[in-house]
């Protein structure tokens, strides 16, 4: 709407409006003002209380689909597909080590059991990348490359943590692409 916003919640048939400075508050105002609007929307009931998290079901699904669409599409297609698939926005608090290592664990014990997956580094990258982006918590997907032996590799970075390793088997690899906003 051009002053404002209408958010709808077709469960309950209920509206909520937002006015234009909340709008914008939204999309350009500080990590508190974002969270006193969505402490708000908590309250009207259009926003959850809670972080949405992962179950290891989830983890097995998202890698497979995205092991599918880049054997399907092609890995370029498949990263100018993110910014739908991951929201670019970030929560105010950062993601604990705890539950960074557990996606970590999901993920590449998911795809190393997976004779479908079979441990590619680049469906755990991007699988990892969109769980933490759904989550409302920053990622930086990378893709690294190495010239002696030549070797491509993908990795995301969350918190100091990478899923899966920057440097597997002690190879280092230089980052040439980096995306952390949604695929821009």
């Amino acid at each position: 709407m051009s002053d404002g916003a209408l958010i709808a919640d077709w469960k309950r048939t209920r509206f909520h409006g937002l006015a234009m400075t909340e709008v914008q508050k939204f999309a350009s105002g500080s990590p508190e003002e974002r969270a006193e609007l969505v402490i708000g929307l908590t309250r009207a009931g259009c926003a959850t209380r809670r972080r949405k998290t992962y179950v290891d079901a989830g983890v097995r699904l998202w890698l497979g689909g995205v092991h599918l669409l880049i054997r399907a599409l092609g890995f370029g297609r498949v990263l100018r597909l993110l910014s739908l698939a991951a929201p670019g926005y970030a929560r105010a608090d950062l993601p604990s080590a705890e539950e960074l290592g557990r996606l970590k664990r999901a993920v590449q014990s998911h795809s190393s059991r997976s004779w479908f997956v079979n441990g590619d580094c680049k469906s755990e990258a991007v699988t990892a990348f969109v769980l933490l982006r759904r989550c409302g918590l920053q990622a930086v997907l990378h893709v690294g490359v190495r010239e002696h032996p030549f070797a491509l590799h993908a990795w995301t970075v969350s918190g100091g943590l990478c899923i899966p390793d920057a440097d597997p088997r002690g190879h280092a690899f230089t980052p040439v692409l980096s995306i952390d906003c949604g695929g821009c």
